[in-house]
């Protein structure tokens, strides 16, 4: 009966509840310069340390599901375990506590990531695909997913948004998305209400299944750059991007059951462009090696000098 939730389920003893445990281990060998990863011997001009960057990951996944008179009660655990080398900010040990939410039939409740990335999709299938924004992740939720069994869904969620971005009031971040999917991919829209500066973003994508070996998406972005954001900044809680608008695209490629190509390209209004580009290989079942180039240029704009740079990244990732 658990196989109904998909593979890996098994009954918790003395329960009607089925459980699936799962995860991967990650190591991570960055070079260059990757966006966001930035060293403090770099900020400081003396280049000690500047070598390779490294992290190790290991997450570990919970799955629960169980039927009720009300619906399907499910819930979704992830926690991260990681060890960062150098010379950074944040180098050493840490955790953090992804997911944790409960849901029941269409009613989520706990700590998940914004409806506003998750409803219509992550900006591709590159390691590093927020070389331009494309809003934020961690944030507590009320929400309520709504699935018509015609390719028709929708979703509102109340949301805390973190750290600067945390509500200043009781009024919560509002998200609302509707999607229509089906065999050829999908069409998706999200609007997001940020109460703290009462300003409104949102994001349309475009997704193609051309054949079993391509797919495609387009997503574009755009809210207010001025007066209902950040004065410092122009970002709120889901425009994080620089200026008024912006725009991802990209592409995967399957050379076979093994190995895959991926690329993603993004620009924004503030003159900051990002191209990311990577080979995946499925060395065995649940083994996975990934390695990517990444390179990003920005202009001289209101929100930033020039600058431009080119690192890479190489992934071992083992699934189960």
């Amino acid at each position: 009966i658990c196989d109904v939730y998909g593979s890996g389920y098994f009954y918790i003893p003395g329960t009607e509840t089925c459980l699936r445990i799962g995860g991967f281990v990650r190591y991570d060998i960055g070079i260059g310069d990757r966006e966001g990863h930035q060293d403090v011997a770099d900020r400081l001009g003396d280049g000690t340390n500047d070598t390779y960057h490294k992290q190790a990951r290991f997450t570990l996944k919970t799955w629960t599901g169980q039927e009720t008179e009300l619906g399907t009660l499910k819930t979704f655990t992830e926690t991260r375990f990681n060890f960062k080398d150098g010379y950074h900010d944040d180098a050493g040990s840490s955790t953090s506590l992804n997911f944790a939410w409960i849901q029941l039939g269409g009613f989520r409740v706990g700590k998940d990531e914004s409806a506003f990335n998750t409803f219509n999709g992550y900006a591709g299938n590159v390691i590093d695909d927020t070389i331009v924004p494309y809003g934020e992740f961690d944030t507590n939720v009320i929400q309520y997913y709504f699935d018509a069994g015609n390719g028709f869904s929708a979703v509102v969620s109340l949301e805390d948004g973190a750290g600067a971005n945390t509500i200043d009031s009781y009024v919560p971040h509002i998200v609302g998305g509707v999607k229509y999917t089906q065999g050829w991919g999908a069409i998706s829209g999200v609007v997001g209400y940020d109460s703290n500066y009462e300003s409104w973003a949102g994001k349309a994508r475009l997704d193609v299944t051309v054949n079993d070996a391509i797919s495609a998406f387009v997503m574009a972005g755009y809210g207010s750059d001025s007066d209902f954001t950040d004065p410092n900044t122009g970002h709120s809680f889901f425009k994080l991007w620089d200026g008024s608008w912006a725009v991802w695209g990209g592409a995967s490629y399957k050379f076979n059951e093994k190995a895959s190509f991926n690329v993603q390209a993004s620009y924004d209004d503030g003159k900051t462009f990002g191209l990311a580009a990577n080979v995946a290989y499925d060395v065995v079942p649940g083994f996975t090696v990934t390695a990517e180039v990444d390179y990003f240029n920005k202009a001289d704009s209101d929100w930033h000098g020039s600058d431009d740079g080119v690192g890479g990244i190489l992934r071992f990732q083992r699934s189960f």
